[in-house]
């Protein structure tokens, strides 16, 4: 940490009697940061904003609040505080970030804050660059995050970026720093749990100063997308007019080009949490651009949709209150939800994403459409039918969600899986005899 603190009071632009916020969950990531700029108050008469956000998922939530609202008050630091009431339908843990960066940004131009700092480490740079990797990104998403960002009236700064969480458990241990655990960071259901349980101890095994070598990495792939960033703008005005990409001059452009086009353009409709798009959004981009249809459409996450009106690409949102589909299932369909439903060769995925079926027990072609009145199914492992709804209601859909819930069926009407819910009767286990697979996601 002794690298960290030289950064904070030399390099990092920090001044004398400076206003700065820090935002503290009160793990030992946040409380470690806290008690460091803490010191450096008292050397530098900083005036410092504790900001806190409950989340409101776990009972521990309110404890929490209380035990740093009190180590603030023994300290002499100002703190805020918001709770998160109510969430809307989209990924938690993307609009959770949302919310607290929002209420961040509110806190610092409320007290005329010049710095904004998080906890972010190396172990979550590593995990962020590990999981964007494999689902699919951007230059700007493959380098995880950065260490300062300009918001304009005041910067985001990230000094903890080069140590490790074990460090910084041993700092707090050194320090005889008091803070809570989080026992959600534990389970496995959470995408990132498992590369920090599982692939982050094998990757610092091999090298216990790994996170240097991603950290290098990031700052390279930041570097090059800055460059390409200033090549893009040279062109960005000629192919992307009023909200519409002019088809003709986009395919003048050259592929790396065009990608960065579609990526910025979906970064600014879906803000900077790159996680919600991935690889398989700007294919279907690509497509619909490459398509000799005069006018088609393709559906993205959250109710985008990219409209081709001839030589022209436009983006909306989806009118969601009275929309139904029906389609024949042939490779893939794209579905209205943003979702994708294809036809694989194989697949060792045996959950409620993937189903078995036998040509022999079905009537082909199989389709694809929305829920309607009285809808039911045979679901595997249990006698009789089940209303759709109630299956809706178990699996704790929204009704919002519910209008757009892809239902897949047979020729002759019955119904054979609720992707990502329930599977059938008619669902095969690995193995068994089948030779249709189909694979949501």
């Amino acid at each position: 940490m002794d690298e960290v603190y030289e950064y904070l009071v030399k390099d990092s632009g920090i001044k004398y009697k400076d206003t700065v916020v820090i935002g503290v969950s009160g793990g030992p990531d946040s409380m470690s940061l806290l008690h460091l700029m803490n010191r450096i108050r008292k050397e530098m008469d900083l005036f410092i904003v504790v900001a806190h956000v409950n989340h409101n998922v776990r009972k521990e939530s309110e404890d929490e609040r209380k035990f740093l609202q009190k180590y603030c008050d023994d300290e002499g630091l100002y703190f805020e505080y918001m709770k998160i009431e109510n969430y809307g339908e989209d990924n938690f843990h993307n609009e959770a970030r949302s919310i607290r960066y929002n209420y961040f940004d509110k806190i610092c131009k409320q007290y005329g804050a010049k710095f904004l700092l998080t906890a972010h480490h190396a172990d979550d740079l590593m995990e962020t660059i590990l999981m964007r990797i494999v689902r699919g990104s951007t230059l700007k998403g493959y380098s995880g995050f950065q260490k300062m960002i300009h918001k304009g009236e005041y910067i985001i700064l990230r000094p903890l970026i080069t140590v490790t969480k074990d460090q910084l458990l041993n700092y707090a241990k050194k320090n005889s720093i008091p803070y809570v655990i989080d026992k959600s960071n534990e389970k496995e259901v959470y995408t990132r749990n498992r590369y920090r349980k599982h692939v982050l101890p094998f990757l610092k095994s091999e090298d216990s100063n790994v996170h240097l070598k991603f950290l290098k990495f990031s700052e390279t792939l930041i570097e090059y997308n800055n460059f390409i960033d200033k090549q893009l703008g040279i062109v960005m005005t000629k192919v992307f007019k009023q909200g519409l990409i002019d088809i003709n001059r986009f395919l003048e452009i050259d592929h790396i080009l065009q990608t960065k086009l579609i990526y910025n353009i979906l970064e600014h409709i879906y803000g900077d949490d790159l996680l919600i798009i991935s690889d398989s959004h700007v294919n279907l981009i690509f497509n619909l651009i490459k398509s000799e249809r005069a006018n088609s459409i393709v559906h993205l996450p959250n109710n985008v949709k990219a409209i081709k009106t001839y030589d022209k690409i436009s983006f909306s949102y989806d009118d969601l209150e009275d929309q139904e589909y029906e389609v024949e299932i042939d490779k893939v369909v794209n579905l209205p939800n943003g979702m994708n439903l294809e036809v694989v060769s194989k697949s060792e995925d045996t959950s409620n994403f993937v189903t078995r079926l036998s040509s022999k027990e079905i009537v082909l072609p199989l389709s694809v459409r929305t829920r309607k009145n009285g809808d039911k199914m045979n679901v595997k492992g249990m006698s009789g039918q089940k209303k759709v709804n109630d299956i809706f209601i178990d699996s704790k859909i929204s009704t919002h969600e519910r209008k757009l819930w892809p239902i897949v069926l047979d020729a002759s009407g019955k119904i054979v899986w609720i992707p990502g819910l329930k599977k059938s009767k008619f669902d095969k286990n690995i193995n068994q005899e089948y030779d249709i697979i189909l694979k949501y996601y």
